[in-house]
């Protein structure tokens, strides 16, 4: 009778979306990205309709270094979150990575109204309209969040233009101020990684 229980709750586990949701973001965490996917498509399998809202998978396939899969789910996430600047700054890095930094440039998703300091300016530096010290003079009025982000993208911005050495400072910055969420989570798995040689 025991091992009908476990069985069952075995079943049941495999069938909850919360389950594979966890193991995805656990398994992001540890470094595992392959896993990660694998889990959240698992997510996907069982809540088809959660397919647009699911930004961390788009996260997890960038560092599993499936690229145009991860454009598309950029693209996706688009449609219920169309001005997030996070969202048109993971596009343009997956787009980066197969096209090109200016060939993705030109494709950057518009972004006009992302209220949150010194993201604007973020989007204006990818876009090739602003400048690193603009984000950062924006961001010195958010507090620390602010400061994070600004420091974490700028960080993707050098490393995705080449300048490793300038991206790796700003990373190494995004890490000491990362908070307890999933962004703060990005951020200390990106400086291990980078410390690891295990970038995409």
């Amino acid at each position: 009778m025991r091992w009908i229980i476990l069985l069952l709750t075995t079943v049941a586990l495999a069938q909850n979306p919360d389950t594979w949701q966890k193991k995805g973001e656990d398994a992001f965490r540890a470094g595992k990205f392959v896993e990660s996917v694998e889990a959240f498509d698992q997510v996907l399998k069982l809540v088809p309709t959660y397919s647009a809202q699911h930004w961390q998978r788009g996260i997890s396939l960038y560092y599993a270094g499936r690229f145009a899969e991860c454009r598309k789910q950029f693209e996706l996430h688009r449609t219920v979150n169309p001005e997030d600047v996070e969202n048109a700054v993971f596009h343009m890095l997956c787009a980066a990575r197969i096209d090109g930094m200016p060939a993705a440039r030109e494709k950057l998703i518009p972004i006009s109204a992302d209220t949150r300091p010194g993201m604007m300016q973020v989007h204006a530096l990818f876009a090739g309209k602003g400048t690193a010290a603009q984000v950062m003079n924006a961001a010195k009025n958010g507090g620390p969040s602010a400061l994070f982000y600004a420091f974490l993208y700028i960080g993707y911005f050098e490393e995705t233009a080449g300048r490793r050495e300038a991206s790796k400072q700003h990373f190494r910055e995004a890490n000491r101020l990362a908070g307890p969420d999933y962004m703060g989570d990005t951020a200390r798995v990106h400086w291990k990684a980078l410390q690891d040689g295990k970038l995409p």
